[in-house]
């Protein structure tokens, strides 16, 4: 695809350039060949007022001298014959007798061929006659320009081509690259690699592609793990009716028909106990391919605040969500997004007065995500102390207790501070632009790459920071 666009950018551009740039070029050799003639009548024209007084040789030699703009010798003057006098020829003679006489015969201008160039023949009255005045114009003077215009036209050209073939090379590199990756990660989701998941970008059409694929690699996912559980428990269900069995086996005496029911039930009891090892190590790998797979942050959080903002409205809160318009992905497990979220988003709920407004925002930088909740609630006197696990929050985060007869377990913001520090990030609180608390959780998209250059995560830190500040300030 990508040498197809260079192709057809390349073939369509150089029939643009040929297209413009020849009739150009005709219309330069065109206008130079008009210039030469041009400055030749000019020349001739400044002889005519001298015919018209004077036949006088003298006069004439320094009219000619006069007119001559370039090299000399390219002006001359053909008086015909009066009284005594004979047929005067002054300055340079190129032209045959014979087109001169035409000229004279016809009345007009006209052009002669002659060695090295062309002649233009002026016709003037005079006394005696018809009077014509040569003027030589060199073939040099007819292409002069016309060879650095072709060679301006020709770079332009070259120029065009060359530009339309990088931009098209660009754009296929563009439409390629995801292209490549969706198709490698098809193939790579086909031979098991199940955590295996699309970057969103190029094209409309590709993120939507990528999108699908993601999406459908999430639920093939999801229906192994159903499998798996149902597996399970099917293989746990089989233990009751085995046990049953083993225990009418060992009552049957010692007969050979019991031996042997005895055996069968001990193999079935083994294989069960296969089924329910296997099934076991399959979730596990299950939930850790989820995990490093990742999910679309931006989807989890409209399915959660879609269930929290009933309870929102019951309770009269004005809800605010920002950035998950778009897909956003992140290296964590739905599962463990969504408890972060309703934990996040219960604290709200349990420390803020009802009516207090809050607010869900997601920012996608190149290294990571980070998501925001905030509130205009009073706000925490010790925000490090409400990272501790088994903080208690009565009366330092609202004015409502967690539980009955005391604060907060802590757990909910333990629960997401090791779900971003899982990540390579971590949480941070803070006063938000609402005028209550921020919880801001980092979910750094490359670990390795969070901890090797941290500086750009500084400053996307201060950017957030200016952007409180501001509208603080604002406000």
């Amino acid at each position: 695809m990508r040498w197809a666009l260079v192709k057809v950018a390349l073939a369509v551009t150089t029939m643009v350039v040929v297209a413009f740039a020849v009739p150009l070029g005709l219309v330069v050799k065109e206008l130079a060949r008009d210039r030469a003639y041009g400055s030749a009548e000019r020349q001739a024209a400044t002889i005519g007022p001298v015919l018209a007084i004077t036949t006088d040789r003298t006069q004439l030699e320094r009219a000619v001298a006069s007119a001559e703009t370039g090299p000399g010798g390219r002006i001359g003057v053909h008086v015909p014959a009066s009284g005594r006098n004979g047929p005067a020829e002054i300055g340079a003679r190129r032209a045959a007798e014979s087109d001169v006489a035409a000229a004279a015969k016809l009345g007009r201008a006209s052009i002669s061929p002659v060695r090295g160039g062309s002649a233009l023949l002026q016709p003037t009255a005079v006394a005696s006659g018809i009077a014509v005045v040569e003027v030589f114009v060199p073939d040099a003077a007819l292409t002069n320009g016309v060879t650095t215009a072709w060679v301006v036209l020709a770079g332009v050209g070259l120029a065009l081509v060359i530009g339309s073939v990088a931009v098209a090379d660009r754009l296929g590199t563009r439409m390629v690259r995801p292209a490549q990756r969706l198709a490698g990660a098809a193939h790579d989701l086909g031979r098991g690699k199940l955590g295996v998941r699309v970057q969103e970008d190029g094209p409309k059409e590709l993120r939507l592609a990528a999108s699908a694929f993601n999406s459908m690699a999430d639920q093939v996912v999801q229906l192994l793990a159903n499998e798996r559980e149902l597996a399970a428990d099917l293989s746990h269900r089989l233990r009751t009716p085995l046990t049953v069995l083993r225990l009418n086996a060992a009552s049957l005496g010692d007969t050979p028909a019991a031996e042997q029911t005895r055996a069968a039930v001990a193999q079935l009891e083994r294989e069960v106990d296969q089924i329910i090892r296997t099934v076991r190590e399959q979730k596990a790998q299950t939930q850790q391919t989820a995990a490093a797979a990742g999910c679309d942050a931006a989807e989890v959080i409209r399915e959660r605040m879609g269930f929290w903002s009933a309870l929102a409205e019951d309770e009269g809160r004005t809800v605010r969500i920002a950035g998950a318009d778009r897909p956003v992905r992140v290296p964590v497990a739905r599962p463990e997004l969504a408890a972060a979220l309703d934990a996040m988003l219960g604290n709200v709920f349990r420390h803020t007065p009802e009516g207090t407004a809050f607010a869900v925002d997601v920012h996608n930088a190149d290294e990571a995500v980070i998501v925001l909740v905030s509130d205009a609630g009073p706000g925490i006197a010790d925000p490090d102390a409400a990272l501790r696990r088994g903080w208690s929050g009565g009366g330092g985060w609202g004015h409502r207790p967690a539980v009955a007869g005391g604060g907060s377990t802590g757990l909910g913001l333990d629960i997401v501070r090791r779900l971003a520090e899982s990540t390579g990030g971590d949480v941070r609180l803070g006063r938000s632009i609402l005028g209550g608390t921020e919880v801001r959780v980092w979910l750094a998209l490359d670990d390795r790459r969070a901890r090797q250059d941290g500086r750009r995560g500084h400053r996307l830190r201060r950017t957030l920071g200016r952007r409180r500040r501001a509208a603080r300030t604002g406000s």
